[in-house]
């Protein structure tokens, strides 16, 4: 049943081949044999996916199913779950437990899927290899076939490696400078990041309010598109909701490619990425081609200001909404303060890691007086000609393609004292959430036996185009398919 998609499985289900109770014990009890070598789960809700499962199965019986009822699946643990603990992946929410569900966690609840539990992430989302947990860092399923421990990526890494490993069918993520397309591209599997406002972000912990963007992983665009197609659309509890009709995105998967206008950035086949990786990616849209695509060089001058302009904004963001966190409303207390001051002060020495940490120092002297023109405003500018330069783009193609990371997964520990070097990590990715603009990761290969991932990115609200470009690639190639063995 592991080897199975969310629509096979939502078809076994439709027809009685299997039950949500009898699907719910099979990955539960994957989870408890298998996940001890990933960690890529934080929290396993084993009592409360049986009941839901219990019940998705009544709900089918009585003919009120959707296509997700009975079908399970895993929570980064970023969005808020009702009565289950919510750790951010951070010592500071260890013991958590939000009284509300996400908007996103909502709409899932309702469709009837079942939640197996929570996925470990970078803590507060903050790093681009799953190193920064508080519980531990993920290891990437692909990396343990050659005896290695690699990471999974981040900050979604315990959702792309739990879906790499077979241990979920599906996991919802979020994508706040590359963290849903990276770690799937370094574990082998597919993940969307929706056009900025397309997906609520009521209830799912603010890291950079402007740069987070809740999406999906799953093995397949068109699984993909399903998950999509519940958790798009306008939230009034949202104020940057966009209230845009959602369509059907599995309608126009199968459409034909002929025609599709393709854009190869220059800048991001420089120096940066290794030539096996800028391989892999020119076969991949060597594929498109023979699917009666076109292909065609542009630019993106401002590319490579990206990275900067990031490492001003988000962390500016972050200092601000880390602030919540004082130990006075919820979340660790430092024991025993002497005063006020020293409540504060340590207990987000003791309940923040070091990224954490670096990310508040560097925003919140971006926003002090006599810096704040010169850091933060001065970054904004340049994000507005970075988004520029996409709308130029788009006026000439209908997608751009090009790699998400410079190389496959890198071992443990490799970049975790040198942090300007792991930023660089996210030097394809970054670009597109300073923009808002939706993107994908295809799994597109291997180098040395580790995954590579194609990124296509679309215009606003092109979320249909992207998945339908995914799919009929994933028609004629078996990436998508192929597991860590």
């Amino acid at each position: 049943m592991h080897e199975k998609t969310v629509a096979e499985l939502s078809r076994e289900l439709e027809s009685g081949k299997i039950s949500s109770v009898e699907l719910t014990r099979h990955f539960l009890d994957r989870l408890k044999q298998e996940d001890g070598q990933y960690n890529s789960f934080i929290t396993i809700t084993e009592e409360q996916a049986l009941a839901e499962a219990r019940a998705a199965d009544e709900r089918r019986a009585a003919g009120q199913a959707t296509p997700w009822t009975g079908i399970p699946f895993a929570h980064k643990d970023i969005f808020c779950t009702s009565g289950v603990r919510t750790t951010c992946g951070s010592r500071m929410l260890e013991h958590f437990v939000p009284p509300y569900d996400a908007t996103v966690v909502a709409k899932f609840r309702q469709a009837g899927a079942v939640c197996l539990g929570k996925t470990n992430m970078d803590e507060f989302a903050m790093g681009s290899s799953n190193e920064s947990s508080h519980f531990g860092p993920v290891t990437n399923p692909w990396g343990l076939t050659r005896g290695e421990r690699r990471v999974a990526g981040g900050s979604s890494g315990g959702s792309a490696a739990a879906i790499a490993a077979r241990l979920v069918p599906a996991a919802t993520a979020t994508d706040t400078g590359g963290s849903i397309r990276q770690p799937a591209a370094l574990c082998g599997v597919t993940g969307i990041k929706p056009t900025y406002g397309r997906v609520s972000r009521y209830g799912m912990i603010a890291y950079a309010s402007s740069l987070d963007q809740g999406g999906a992983m799953a093995r397949t665009a068109e699984d993909t598109a399903l998950m999509l197609n519940v958790m798009a659309g306008f939230d009034p509890k949202d104020s940057t909701s966009i209230d845009r009709e959602v369509p059907d995105y599995t309608a126009t998967l199968n459409e034909p490619l002929k025609g599709l206008r393709i854009g190869l950035p220059r800048e991001y086949f420089s120096d940066q990425l290794s030539p096996e990786m800028a391989t892999r990616i020119r076969e991949a849209v060597r594929e498109y081609e023979k699917l009666g695509a076109t292909v065609r060089e542009v630019s993106l001058p401002n590319a490579s200001l990206a990275i900067a302009a990031y490492y001003v904004i988000a962390p500016a963001e972050a200092s601000a909404n880390l602030s919540r966190f004082d130990g006075v409303r919820y979340g660790y207390r430092c024991d025993h303060p002497k005063d006020l001051m020293d409540l504060y002060t340590r207990t987000r020495a003791e309940g923040f890691g070091t990224e954490v940490k670096r990310r508040i120092l560097i925003g919140t002297y971006a926003l002090s007086h006599g810096y704040y023109d010169a850091y933060y405003l001065k970054a904004q500018k340049v994000r507005r000609l970075i988004q520029q330069d996409f709308v130029n783009a788009f006026q000439e193609v209908d997608v751009l393609m090009g790699p998400i990371s410079p190389s496959p997964a890198f071992i443990q520990g490799e970049k975790t004292d040198d942090p300007v070097t792991m930023y660089l990590e996210d030097i394809f990715t970054i670009a597109v959430n300073l923009a808002g603009l939706p993107a994908m990761s295809v799994p597109a290969g291997f180098i040395d036996g580790l995954p590579v991932g194609l990124q296509i990115i679309g215009n606003y609200f092109e979320e249909g185009r992207l998945l339908n470009a995914a799919h009929q690639f994933q028609q004629v190639t078996d990436w998508h398919l192929r597991e860590p063995r």
